[in-house]
């Protein structure tokens, strides 16, 4: 019985890894977008991980991870974004700048 358990521990970090690195690679395309469509310049083209918890929902309990992530406006400073993922969903992004508004 103890190899049987041995076998499911191993198999479910391997999901895990596996999971994490999918939505590390599903956040980091969605901070390019972002900075794209922003006109920012996404630094060192990465996001790294902050935070990690389970979190209840309607659709069941999925893995909350709040990624980090560095920007910079016209190649100038380097500022700190923010994204969180609920599963492999987007929850919340957050650049820190107040919204443009364009006199008319």
């Amino acid at each position: 019985m103890s190899d049987l358990s041995a076998i499911f521990v191993f198999l479910l970090l391997g999901w895990f890894w596996l999971d994490s690195l999918r939505a590390r690679e599903i956040a980091l395309g969605i901070c390019r977008a972002a900075c794209e469509q922003r006109d920012l310049q996404l630094l060192d083209q990465a996001v790294a991980l902050r935070r990690l918890r389970l979190a209840w929902g309607r659709e069941g309990v999925r893995l909350r991870r709040v990624y980090r992530f560095d920007f910079s406006e016209e190649g100038v400073g380097r500022r700190s974004g923010y994204l969180v993922m609920r599963g492999l969903g987007l929850e919340d992004l957050s650049f820190g700048l107040p919204e443009q508004v364009e006199d008319t």
